[in-house]
């Protein structure tokens, strides 16, 4: 395994011990650079209007289209730093 992806992988277990919940517009950064980073590019269907969490999660991995999977990492774990 890779510096970065054992780095990604302790981001991820850090992640869930966050002392404080981060605001809604963190969490989905959070959600979106993961997302991103393990599954690439959004292939999914866009969900419908009346799903609001569903569509916000979706818009936000949207935004990261076409960013490298290990770019995603690192932004990833740059972002949980900065929350500990």
């Amino acid at each position: 395994m890779s510096d970065l992806n054992a780095a990604f992988e302790a981001a991820v277990a850090q992640s869930k011990t966050l002392s404080e919940r981060p605001d809604n517009a963190t969490l989905l950064k959070i959600y979106a650079l993961y997302k991103q980073a393990t599954q690439g590019d959004n292939e999914e269907k866009k969900p419908s209007f009346s799903d609001m969490v569903g569509r916000a999660k979706w818009d936000a991995w949207e935004k990261l289209k076409d960013t490298d999977a290990d770019s995603a990492r690192q932004q990833y774990i740059d972002l949980i730093a900065s929350l500990s």
